[in-house]
């Protein structure tokens, strides 16, 4: 049996897949890249990284607005992908040394999460079988449930490990009465099998929870989470050491989830849940580079990018366009240097 063949129906009209090129707004690839078609395999087999939008905001509990995200982190730089991008730390194009596509916006109806996951699911799902890296543009947190489910997916359920930026560990076991919602999705993929807690660490966290017993639960699942307080302490290059050797003792492939609240709302104020004191833009790109260069990456997501919430309408999408650029200059490194 071929990965294909193992990846759960959607349960949505493959048509309707196929069609959807921007759900919100102008229709746009990221910087420019070409357009891929999410139904051809051969679109997606010579590709080497599928940007996929995931423009969903029914999870959120308190701002939305990020349904309009991808659009906006794909919007967040005037200057187009080519001809040049060249990277001046790692001396690399990533738009070069990489074969970047775009397959446009999955189907994702308002208010209906189920529906709209296992959509999402499917997708990714697909471009992975295709052995090509999906780049998930969001959307609120509830995506990562089905973004990282299609990756375990095709690679095996428990082996991958998940890198996850966020002021909240998104562990609660509901929200307002619902299995699904942008506070639990980590919770849904541990307790699903996809990912093992042993293999999911978590950097950023800060404020005032998770309670008590909600720790509890994070410490039996043996999860690892480094607070702003540790990282202000230990230096973050210091735990973001710590974190990818737990990653690679145990994974040969890796999830990475940026939460774009990890960053202090001085510097990304377009978001749902805001929370002061977490990292500098500065420091998340460099962590984020850091991560495409030193772990596996076999996919990643940008999400709670809320462009009404944003300040002069484009600092935190600008912030987000970025972040994926240094995952993709990393990756591109990275593969640049091994061969």
């Amino acid at each position: 049996m071929s990965p294909s063949d193992q990846i759960p129906p959607g349960g949505e009209d493959p048509e309707a897949l196929a069609s959807m090129r921007s759900m919100f707004g102008p229709d746009v690839t990221f910087l420019g890249v070409p357009r891929a078609d999410k139904r051809r395999r051969e679109d997606l087999e010579s590709a080497d990284v599928v940007v996929v939008g995931a423009p969903f905001d029914s999870g959120t509990s308190y701002r939305s607005g990020a349904r309009f995200g991808p659009l906006a982190i794909r919007t967040g730089d005037a200057q187009p992908a080519v001809p040049r991008r060249p990277h001046l730390t790692l001396g690399i194009d990533p738009f070069a040394a990489l074969r970047v596509v775009d397959i446009g916006d999955v189907l994702m109806p308002p208010g209906d999460i189920e529906r709209s996951h296992a959509n999402l699911r499917e997708v990714v799902a697909r471009v992975v079988a295709a052995e090509a890296i999906p780049v998930v543009l969001g959307g609120d947190h509830s995506i990562a449930y089905a973004d990282i489910s299609g990756v375990a997916d095709v690679l095996g359920f428990g082996k991958v490990g998940v890198l996850h930026f966020d002021a909240h560990p998104d562990t609660w076991d509901t929200e307002f009465g619902s299995l699904y919602g942008h506070g639990t999705p980590m919770r849904r993929l541990i307790e699903s099998g996809a990912v093992s807690g042993e293999q999911f660490v978590q950097i950023g966290l800060r404020g005032y929870w998770p309670d008590p017993r909600l720790q509890e639960w994070m410490h039996h699942q043996k999860m690892t989470w480094f607070e702003m307080a540790t990282i202000s302490t230990r230096g973050l290059d210091d735990c973001l050491s710590h974190a990818f050797s737990i990653l690679l003792a145990g994974a040969n492939a890796v999830f990475v989830s940026i939460d774009i609240d990890v960053v202090d709302p001085a510097f990304a104020p377009g978001t749902g849940v805001p929370e002061v004191g977490g990292l500098t833009s500065r420091q998340l790109l460099d962590a984020v580079r850091r991560a495409g260069l030193e772990l596996p990456v076999v996919g990643a997501e940008v999400v709670e990018v809320s462009p009404p919430y944003d300040a002069a309408g484009t600092i935190t999408a600008y912030l987000a366009n970025r972040v994926v650029l240094e995952m993709l200059s990393g990756i591109a490194r990275r593969r640049a240097s091994s061969e």
